[in-house]
């Protein structure tokens, strides 16, 4: 299809699964960087552009939804195309398949923001550069709801406390998306252990979180040895399904840097089907649940 490209070719090693023993969500993530890299060398505002031009393209939300897993050994590629652009926005496309089948596996949306590399300021792409933009058409885009969220985070867990590395840095200058998405997935087993979800209830029962459903914001840039901190709150108790908010802070300022709301399900990991909450777990995760006022 016009303006879409081949963005990513690879496969799932050994330690891209996590204990729900199926591709890890940061993992996808790494390959979402690769692909906008890819994207936008292609549209000629790669490196090339960021090193001569000192402008760049940052990431200020995603949406992604899961359609289906991929195990240790399987084969995935991407494709990947620019969908509008509107002075300093710009909107991008991004679509995984299984290599040996062809089947869509995981559809993500993701707005940038074109920035001044040295003033960490957005402003416009340059109209010559706009106009030779090669857009694409994107019919069966996915859709994403706009849900009610809690008024503030009094309620909600302590659920992470760490810094930001050196190496989590990225070629725009900040703290690249996956390893936000780590600390989210790390927020996330907290919060399930506060429930009494534990590490060690899910082994035994053979149980895990399977995400289907990813709605990520950044706010804040977060930049090496800047020291973060994480609220996390159980929104939704369904008979398989939770809903979960994180909101990661930075700690000198108190600001929120980055919000993720996610969904998913109870997976039994052996039929890979949604699993029932069990009475015992519901009564024990009730407590956490946070109201949204919807």
């Amino acid at each position: 299809m016009s303006g879409w490209i081949e963005s990513y070719r690879g496969s799932v090693a050994v330690d891209d699964v996590d204990t729900t023993e199926h591709l890890t969500v940061s993992r996808y993530y790494a390959r979402f960087a690769d692909a906008t890299l890819a994207l936008m060398e292609h549209h000629g505002l790669g490196i090339g552009y960021m090193r001569d031009e000192r402008k760049g393209c940052a990431t200020v939300a995603c949406k992604t939804r899961y359609l289906r897993e991929f195990h240790i050994g399987d084969a995935l590629h991407m494709e990947s195309a620019l969908l509008q652009v509107d002075g300093k926005r710009l909107i991008a496309g991004h679509r995984v398949y299984d290599s040996a089948t062809g089947e869509l596996t995981t559809e993500m949306t993701q707005s940038l923001l074109h920035i001044d590399l040295d003033r960490r300021r957005a402003l416009d792409l340059p109209a010559d550069r706009q106009a030779a933009l090669s857009l694409a058409d994107w019919a069966e885009a996915p859709s994403f709801e706009e849900r009610p969220m809690p008024a503030d985070s009094s309620s909600f867990v302590d659920s992470l406390r760490d810094t930001v590395k050196p190496w989590e840095i990225d070629v725009v200058g900040h703290m690249s998306f996956q390893f936000y998405v780590s600390r989210f997935s790390s927020a996330g087993a907290q919060l399930f252990t506060a429930m009494g979800i534990t590490p060690g209830w899910q082994r035994a029962h053979r149980r895990g979180f399977s995400t289907f459903d990813y709605q990520l914001r950044f706010l804040r840039e977060l930049n090496a040895g800047d020291l973060v901190m994480m609220k996390s709150a159980l929104l939704h108790l369904g008979n398989s399904s939770l809903r979960i908010l994180h909101r990661l802070y930075e700690v000198r300022s108190g600001e929120i840097s980055a919000e993720l709301d996610q969904s998913g399900v109870l997976l039994d990991l052996d039929a890979r089907r949604p699993a029932r909450i069990a009475d015992e777990v519901r009564v024990r995760a009730q407590p956490f649940v946070v109201s949204t006022g919807g």
